[in-house]
């Protein structure tokens, strides 16, 4: 048996098509129907329904999939874990996250690690959008709010902090709104997601909590953005910490209300390191775990 035709298989039932597998491989479609016809000549049945418009599992290829994707699973842990023992991590690494967290806190890393790792391929999705970890076969996971739901491992990376930000020059120019309630009255700078754009909260020391009506004429998608434009002076913004905490101990921001927790969601959230709950963790996955840990907790 072919196991190679067997994990082109098992992917193309993950991704449902030729076309995302051989994307992701890097190859030409042709090549994935040759091989998934090889496997099928070698079984002796068809695995899938092929039109011009879509391609669906057989009966005989769902029945297929169920069995072998947990025995390749095995036999790559099998072989993971070997190498293991053997070498430093090689192979590659997929990773995602926002975008303005790696470029801001993970671009600067990233030198040290592959220092440490020089065998190792990194692989960055950097989007503003969840994707699927099994089926874009993701390693690390990077996401914030509550602690993620659903058959995965998470672990808790560093406490998320916002912060309601303006620059020196709006201050001189607006005054210094004197409470989190003022800025009802001011043109803010707003995330243009659902969610961010239309109340922020405060929460004092003594835990009593505040919703205050923002509103504002410019809708930011992009965090980097969002800080240039406060830094340049266009009104208040909501910022999480690593986005500001540079600009505010450099004097380009001041954070108006130090004394209050702020979100626009929900209070005493977090990034999270998220990846798939396997019996074995690959070595690639722990360094990259661990030293995220020793490098970003309590700096982002």
């Amino acid at each position: 048996m072919d196991f190679e035709s067997v994990r082109v298989f098992v992917d193309v039932m993950k991704r449902g098509s030729f076309a995302a597998v051989a994307r992701q491989r890097n190859v030409d479609p042709s090549s994935i129907s040759r091989s998934v016809a090889s496997l099928e000549s070698q079984l002796g049945f068809r695995l899938f329904q092929r039109t011009t418009r879509k391609l669906s599992p057989t009966e005989a290829g769902n029945e297929y999939f169920s069995r072998v994707q947990n025995l390749m699973g095995e036999f790559d842990r099998a072989g993971e874990a070997a190498l293991d023992l053997v070498s430093l991590p090689t192979g590659t690494l997929r990773i995602t996250a926002c975008t303005s967290f790696g470029q801001r806190v993970l671009a600067p890393i990233l030198p040290e690690f592959r220092a440490l790792y020089p065998d190792l391929t990194l692989e960055l999705l950097l989007m503003d959008s969840h994707v699927d970890l099994v089926k874009e076969q993701i390693d690390v996971a990077i996401r914030f709010g509550q602690r993620p739901v659903g058959d995965f491992i998470s672990h808790k990376l560093v406490s998320r902090r916002f912060h309601v930000c303006a620059s020196p020059t709006y201050i001189k120019t607006h005054c210094k709104p004197k409470d989190p309630t003022a800025l009802s009255e001011l043109d803010c700078l707003l995330f243009s997601m659902p969610g961010y754009r239309s109340t922020w909260k405060f929460r004092d020391l003594h835990n009593n909590t505040l919703d205050v009506p923002v509103t504002g004429h410019l809708l930011i998608s992009h965090g980097l953005t969002m800080t240039a434009c406060t830094v340049a002076g266009l009104g208040p913004a909501l910022l999480p910490d690593w986005l500001c905490q540079d600009e505010i101990q450099n004097g380009l921001l001041v954070d108006l209300f130090p004394d209050y927790a702020c979100t626009a969601t929900e209070f005493d959230t977090a990034a999270w390191l998220v990846y798939q709950s396997r019996s074995y963790l690959p070595s690639k996955v722990r360094v990259f775990v661990d030293f995220l840990k020793a490098k970003v907790s309590g700096q982002a």
